[in-house]
């Protein structure tokens, strides 16, 4: 007997049990590693739609914002999609950008990566990482000297 498997894996919300909503872990990255988001006008435009997604159901903790990619950790309650929200997030960089005149074209790597939280993992190992990523690639010596980079509500740090 032969075995049908489904082309996509199902989600790992839908996998495994987690009490409360889900906290994800979140990569996005240009194109070709396109080094144009680590200025003040994305982030900026960064913090404006991270803090109006409170309204719609969507924390984002702590991030930062590397040249060519950004890392951050949110939280979606309400209905909300995870996909939804980081296409939005994507559009208004994205406008920001051609409206400056900073960027002419798309430069978004199609996709994302995201990786839900469980109760036995740590954010604040993960957030550690993630804020030693400016020093690991050599652009200033201290992480706290990096520029694009913060949090916009607290997660729970389990």
């Amino acid at each position: 007997m032969s075995q049908i498997y489904k082309s996509r894996p199902p989600r790992l919300s839908e996998v495994f049990q987690h009490d409360g909503d889900p906290l994800y872990f979140v990569t996005l990255n240009t194109m070709d590693r396109c080094k144009i988001l680590a200025c003040d006008i994305v982030h900026a435009s960064f913090r404006k739609y991270t803090s109006n997604g409170l309204a719609y159901g969507v924390g984002v903790g702590r991030y930062v914002i590397m040249p060519d990619h950004i890392h951050l950790f949110v939280r979606i309650t309400n209905g909300m999609t995870l996909k939804r929200w980081e296409r939005g997030l994507k559009r208004a960089i994205s406008e920001t950008l051609l409206s400056s005149g900073e960027q002419s074209k798309s430069f978004w790597q199609p996709g994302f990566f995201d990786h839900l939280l469980r109760s036995s993992e740590s954010y604040i190992d993960k957030w550690n990482y993630v804020l030693e990523n400016p020093v690991r690639a050599g652009l200033v010596s201290s992480a706290d000297d990096w520029p694009y980079q913060g949090e916009v509500v607290f997660i729970d740090r389990v």
